[in-house]
């Protein structure tokens, strides 16, 4: 079992920035994807970035250029600095983690951008 545990979250201005981050810890495999996806309310959760353990990583279109995923192997952890922000990025972010035989979820925090 994997545990995920993300900070970051809160409000900003529409255009501001925030860096979310997210440790993982337990049974961690060697190879394993780690990402970000979100849920707005009444919608469906929806992948924001991923990236594996070699550094490829993944973007939604409508985050391209704006956010960065990036990760830290020796300390399992995942982060997503987020620039230029919108009020449809409005949404609580879930941290991912996806090995071969098993994946998990955080708790979520929610980001909020609004003026």
């Amino acid at each position: 079992q994997v545990q995920l545990v993300e900070s970051g979250g809160g409000l900003v201005q529409p255009g501001g920035s925030l860096r979310l981050s997210c440790a993982a810890s337990g049974s961690i495999f060697s190879i394993y994807t780690m990402g970000w996806y979100r849920q707005a309310p009444g919608k469906q959760r929806e992948l924001v970035a991923t990236t594996t353990n070699s550094g490829r990583t993944n973007y939604a279109d409508s985050v391209k250029g704006r956010f960065t995923i990036s990760r830290d192997n020796a300390k399992n952890s995942v982060y997503l600095q987020m620039n230029s922000l919108k009020p449809e990025d409005t949404a609580v972010y879930f941290c991912h983690y996806q090995a071969v035989l098993a994946q998990s979820w955080g708790q979520g925090t929610q980001v909020t951008v609004s003026s």
